[in-house]
């Protein structure tokens, strides 16, 4: 934990009984959320009504359910289909660079991003599905296909937007804790599920092992630029798409309850923004 933050949460405590609720206010962690549409839990309901149409923000992601439980005052523009660009450029019309909601008085950022850069995530799920149906699930057919394609692409051209992205919060928030979460498992690291996430028994390892890589990205790029990863990958086992309603945190193609496909759902959020309280210490 940054002595920033250490310092505003332990003013806020200090100041519980002690002052009155005005002086109490005025410590609340100052806190910007950014990200993708892992951190903005596209598909999941309620929606943000303060949010950009195309943003496909929930109310109930993981930066909403963080703030809740902390106090903190959220400025929440997380946004569906984000890349590593849009901290510094405009996704939308209407939808500033992400970047522009930090200033030197953020206390916290949190953020998932690097899954859409490239389209290598959506592009090897998607890739892998269709061959999968193609062999009626046997074999590897997306592996035997493109190989490391998918890997190479996370490793040379994801992985240094992720080191400039982080720099570019790092220059515009210099005083806060940055953390960026790894991606929960999509997969089990065996078997699948063929009737709900159609890719062939053995493309299960190999998209297993493609998020293993991107997680690996995030985590350098962490360490490079002094942010915090949090990792999601001991917590999020056995909650992958593959499990039942209840105890899968990620959403599958086919049986779903999300309609934004193969994204966390409410239970997943509520568990990503409990590993960031952990990682963070601020539960």
């Amino acid at each position: 934990m940054s002595r920033r933050l250490f310092a505003t949460l332990a003013a806020a405590i200090a100041a519980i009984g002690l002052v009155p609720n005005t002086a109490q206010a005025a410590e609340t962690l100052t806190y910007v959320a950014l990200g993708d549409s892992y951190s903005a839990a596209s598909g999941v309901l309620p929606s943000d009504p303060t949010a950009p149409l195309l943003c496909l923000r929930s109310s109930r992601n993981y930066p909403h359910v963080l703030a809740a439980r902390t106090g903190a005052r959220l400025t929440d523009v997380t946004c569906g289909a984000a890349e590593t660009k849009h901290f510094t450029t405009a996704q939308y019309p209407g939808v500033p660079p992400q970047v522009n909601a930090l200033g030197a008085d953020t206390d916290l950022v949190t953020m998932t991003i690097g899954g859409n850069d490239s389209g290598v995530f959506i592009n090897a799920i998607l890739a892998c599905g269709a061959a999968g149906i193609l062999t009626l699930g046997q074999g590897s057919p997306c592996k035997d296909l493109y190989g490391t394609r998918f890997t190479d692409t996370i490793r040379n051209t994801t992985y240094p937007s992720l080191v400039a992205a982080l720099q570019a919060v790092r220059a515009k928030a210099p005083g806060a804790e940055v953390a960026i979460l790894g991606y929960p498992w999509i997969l089990p690291a065996t078997g699948g599920c063929f009737d709900r996430m159609p890719v062939a028994k053995g493309d299960v390892p190999y998209l297993r092992d493609l998020q293993m890589t991107l997680n690996d990205a995030v985590s350098r790029a962490a360490a490079a630029t002094g942010a915090t990863y949090v990792d999601m990958s001991v917590a999020a086992n056995g909650h992958d798409a593959c499990q039942p309603v209840g105890v899968r945190w990620i959403e599958p193609v086919l049986h779903t309850t999300n309609p934004v496909v193969v994204h966390p759902n409410a239970l997943g959020e509520q568990n990503m923004a409990t590993q960031t309280s952990r990682v963070l210490g601020l539960g």
